[in-house]
């Protein structure tokens, strides 16, 4: 059984056709489409509006819309031969125009002809729908100048014509219902795809936000979209988490490399999960080093402990872990202290930290034993009455000499 659809899909299909041009993007494709369909049903009905005047006695009046649809049909076909859109627009659009005019004078003034001059108001909202809106004003001011000139030529027309009343009244209907119904859907359509393209904005916007969110600290990402364009801030009680796995060049070059950066993203995640649990800023990764801060963008009182907790949580899961079939083991290093941060970039952003506390954090990795949270002394004063410390001496580090160190046990039984 032949299906509804299945009959008309030829004809939409070169209806599609009529003035296609391969380079065309999707909206200028759909209004080319729309407008040409459009067309041929107006030129359907001009051909049943012509033989109804005709049927009534009204030759002149038949005329018109027969003529409309004579001439609209060669327009409809030298836009499907030359695919002069612009053109085949234009000539549309003063046909819609003057059709209903010509025949409001053709039956004798407003009420005689049914008021058939509301059909023009049908070329400014297409111009609205299928040109630039900007063109639209000058088709609405040439729809009220044939107004106000079917008024001004009411009193020199002939009073009424072979319609019987019953027509006339009919025709009304037809008018107003008619004009009204394309009037309406014109305009849904128009509100129906604005807030589709309402939705689809607020989802791509979502995306970009999420995406921006992912690089930047919510609070520097609103301050960046703000149109601020350097944002630098000085802080004075920040900790610095560095996080490097141990051996990682020798193990990266016996694996895979989709395995190695399975393994990576599987622990880096679990990092960023833990980063968030504690309200700690991650900052970046660089190979197989992990960067995070606590304290920034919003300065916190316990911003040392925070990320001392979460140091614990870090070794404690590489612990526990096989990741790929392989047993890894960490150094961390945490130091606390005063830092610049801020945004570098134009088309890649980036939210780093700058400063000797940073440099030292570092160091306090780089310097420290494989499983061990190595702390400097800035850190330890602020975490040693909720953490168990064992003192280990100094270490060397180039450009600042011996700095005291200390690595981290456990939180004390008070604190847990």
């Amino acid at each position: 059984m032949v299906t509804v659809p299945s009959l008309f899909r030829p004809f939409l299909l070169a209806i599609a056709r009529i003035g296609a041009d391969p380079d065309d993007s999707e909206d200028v494709r759909l209004h080319k489409s729309l407008l040409a369909g459009g067309s041929l049903m107006f030129i359907f009905a001009g051909v049943l509006w012509g033989l109804l005047y005709i049927g009534f006695g009204e030759p002149l009046a038949g005329a018109i819309p027969l003529g409309y649809a004579g001439i609209s049909l060669i327009s409809v076909a030298l836009f499907g031969a030359t695919g002069r859109y612009e053109l085949f627009r234009t000539s549309q659009f003063l046909l819609i125009l003057l059709l209903p005019f010509l025949l409001q004078l053709a039956l004798g003034g407003f009420v005689s002809s049914s008021a058939v001059i509301l059909w023009a108001l049908l070329c400014p909202l297409g111009a609205l729908l299928f040109d630039e809106p900007r063109r639209a004003p000058r088709w609405f001011a040439a729809f009220a100048a044939v107004v106000v000139a079917s008024g001004l030529l009411e009193p020199y027309l002939a009073t009424g014509n072979k319609l019987p009343q019953w027509a006339v009244v009919m025709l009304f209907v037809l008018n107003i219902v008619t004009v009204s119904a394309i009037t309406f859907t014109l305009l849904y359509s128009f509100a129906a795809q604005k807030e589709a393209s309402l939705e689809l904005l607020r989802s791509e916007q979502e995306k970009s936000e999420n995406l921006l969110l992912n690089i930047l600290p919510r609070d520097i990402a609103a301050v960046l979209k703000s149109g601020r364009r350097t944002i630098a801030d000085h802080y004075e009680d920040v900790s610095i988490l560095f996080a490097d796995v141990v051996n990682f060049t020798p193990l990266s070059e016996r694996m895979r490399a989709e395995d190695l950066v399975e393994m990576l993203n599987e622990v880096f995640s679990h990092f960023d999960e833990l980063a968030e649990k504690y309200g700690i800023e991650k900052i970046k990764t660089i190979g197989d080093c992990y960067m995070a801060a606590s304290g920034v963008p919003l300065p916190r009182p316990d911003s040392a402990r925070l990320l001392v907790r979460m140091a614990l949580d870090i070794r404690e899961y590489i612990a526990s872990h096989e990741f790929v079939g392989q047993r890894l083991k960490l150094r961390i290093g945490i130091n606390s202290g005063p830092i610049v941060a801020g945004v570098i970039g134009r088309r890649k952003f980036i939210y780093d930290l700058w400063g000797d506390a940073v440099n030292v954090a570092s160091r306090m990795e780089s310097s420290g034993s494989e499983g061990a949270i190595q702390v400097t002394r800035g850190t330890y004063e602020r975490i040693k009455d909720q953490f168990v410390c064992e003192a280990r001496g100094t270490v060397n580090l180039k450009g600042k000499g011996p700095i005291e160190i200390w690595h981290v046990v456990g939180e004390t039984a008070a604190a847990g």
